[in-house]
């Protein structure tokens, strides 16, 4: 039986949500999700909190987090040294996130730095890492398409997974950021990529409509890609991004894939209605 990672991103649902979700309530849904049998938890970020302000308490949340009955691992976005540092001031972190957009419109959009600066900071957020026994998992932004009009195809994706992968980064998920993937598209790339670097972890974030969920999912799952990001229900987006969110990947949704196809994600089916519950609590009041 196939094995998969999933990442669960309630960061990713939560982050663009204007109204302050108490941190008891960030911590009692996280708390939830650690009892699931996820593989990390992409639980909260380090940036500036007038970027974010729902993430400002991030490390709230984790100094009242229980971790002595769950294997899942923690990963934090990160948007600049200051934030990388603030991550790994934490033990309780395995992962740093860096989104790293092929695109130079979203790039200064999303940290305020043109790509070649942000080629840089990400070096300097590598030996970091390193440094403190962190791993990075970078994500290409803008992955499968561009909307603002900067240069994208299949070639353009390669050619920065190869500066990326001769960099020293070895986990690269390929985003899909404003939604506008195709079953094509993610069939090409993972299928070409993984088979070109095989030290290299290849994981799909996919924002998808409600209708192409799952054409998205099978693409990628079918060339080759065995790590997934999403959010229960489907709730988030990218709030850098254009004004009309195109939701998360439904965690539901791509569980109900994997039991079609019998690929194991380890996942326990009580605790997951659990955690959806504490999902419905949360977003309906709160989206």
């Amino acid at each position: 039986m196939e094995k998969v990672k999933i990442i669960e991103c309630p960061r990713d649902a939560m982050q663009g949500i204007k109204e302050f979700i108490p941190t008891h309530l960030k911590v009692q849904y996280i708390q939830s999700l650690l009892r699931c049998g996820f593989d990390t938890i992409d639980f909260g970020s380090f940036v500036s909190p007038k970027a974010i302000p729902q993430m400002v308490d991030t490390a709230e949340v984790i100094s009242k987090l229980d971790f002595s009955k769950t294997n899942s691992k923690l990963l934090a976005i990160v948007a600049n040294l200051r934030g990388a540092q603030a991550a790994c001031e934490h033990p309780e972190i395995q992962y740093l996130g860096y989104p790293f957009s092929i695109s130079e419109n979203f790039q200064m959009r999303n940290t305020h730095k043109t790509i070649n600066q942000s080629v840089i900071l990400l070096q300097e957020i590598i030996d970091l890492a390193q440094k403190n026994n962190k791993e990075l998992v970078v994500y290409i932004s803008m992955g499968f398409g561009n909307p603002y009009g900067d240069p994208w195809n299949v070639e353009i994706v390669g050619e920065w997974t190869n500066k990326l992968y001769r960099m020293g980064v070895r986990i690269l998920s390929l985003s899909d950021t404003v939604g506008n993937s195709n079953p094509e598209n993610i069939a090409y790339l993972f299928s070409d990529l993984i088979l070109k670097y095989p030290n290299i972890e290849f994981g799909a974030h996919l924002h998808t409509t409600p209708s192409s969920w799952h054409e998205k999912i099978d693409a990628a799952y079918q060339a080759g890609c065995r790590r997934f990001d999403g959010a229960i229900q489907g709730f988030g987006g990218c709030p850098m991004a254009k004004d009309e969110l195109t939701g998360n990947m439904p965690t539901e949704k791509m569980l109900s894939y994997f039991n079609t196809v019998q690929a194991d994600c380890n996942i326990r089916p009580m605790s997951f209605e659990s955690s959806y519950n504490e999902a419905t609590k949360i977003f309906t009041k709160y989206y």
